[in-house]
C-alpha cells in the first residue's frame, strides 16, 4: 500500500518559466562554481567522478549537449540488454519540437545513442512548464532521502487532487546508502516532498 507522507517541503527558490530553462541551468552547473551543497548533492545523486559512475544531473548534461530542449525522464539501467553495461535513458523533448530517446553511457557519460521518438506515442504532447525544474526535484528529493538517485520523470497527466484538479509531480527513485529502495513524489508547483513508497520494511515471508 502506497503511504502518502509529508517528509519535506522545497523551501528554495524555484526556477520559473519553463522547463527548458530550468533544465539547461541544471545542466550547466557541471562547469564549476559549485558550493559546497551542490557539490554535496551530486555526489548523493550519483556523480562520483573518479569512480567511474555518472549522476543523473552528468546523464542530463550529456543528454542536452547532443539534443538542446528539455529533459522529462531519466533512468539508470543497470542490465542493458544490448550492452554489458549501465547506462542512462532519458526521454527529451527537444527544440525541434520532436521527443528523443537518448541513451548515455553510466561510466564515461558517453552519448551512446540519440533516436527520434517513432511515434508509436501519437498521444504525447509537448511537456507542460513546471515551477520545480529537474534539478531542484533532485535535490528536494535527496534532501528527505540521502542516497543515489537511480530514476527520475516528470508526470505532468498526474492523478487530480482534492480539488479535482491536475496535480503534476515529480516522481524519484532512490536507493539508500542501505541499499533499500524509496519511490518519492515531488509536487512540481510547490517542491513539497511526499513518500509514495518505501522498502525500508523489506518483503514478508
Amino acid at each position: 500500500m502506497k503511504r502518502n507522507i509529508a517528509v519535506a517541503t522545497l523551501t528554495t527558490a524555484v526556477l520559473v518559466g519553463g522547463g527548458l530553462v530550468a533544465t539547461a541551468a541544471f545542466a550547466d552547473s557541471d562547469s564549476g562554481g559549485k558550493d559546497d551543497r551542490t557539490a554535496a548533492a551530486d555526489r548523493a545523486a550519483g556523480d562520483t567522478g573518479a569512480a567511474g559512475r555518472v549522476g543523473v544531473d552528468g546523464a542530463v548534461a550529456a543528454a542536452l549537449k547532443a539534443v538542446p530542449g528539455t529533459v522529462t525522464e531519466a533512468e539508470r539501467d543497470e542490465d542493458d540488454d544490448d550492452r554489458a553495461r549501465a547506462v542512462w535513458e532519458l526521454d527529451v523533448y527537444g527544440s525541434d519540437r520532436v521527443w528523443h530517446d537518448v541513451t548515455v553511457d553510466a561510466s564515461s557519460g558517453k552519448v551512446l545513442s540519440d533516436r527520434e521518438d517513432d511515434g508509436g506515442d501519437r498521444d504525447r504532447h509537448a511537456p507542460r512548464s513546471s515551477a520545480v525544474s529537474l534539478d531542484a526535484a533532485v535535490k528536494a528529493a535527496l534532501g528527505a532521502q540521502a542516497g543515489t538517485v537511480t530514476s527520475v520523470d516528470l508526470d505532468d497527466d498526474g492523478d487530480d487532487d482534492d480539488r479535482g484538479e491536475r496535480a503534476p509531480h515529480w516522481d524519484v527513485d532512490v536507493t539508500g546508502k542501505d541499499g533499500k529502495q524509496h519511490e518519492l513524489r515531488v509536487d512540481a508547483k510547490s517542491g513539497k516532498v511526499t513518500v509514495d513508497r518505501d522498502d525500508n520494511d523489506g518483503d514478508d515471508d
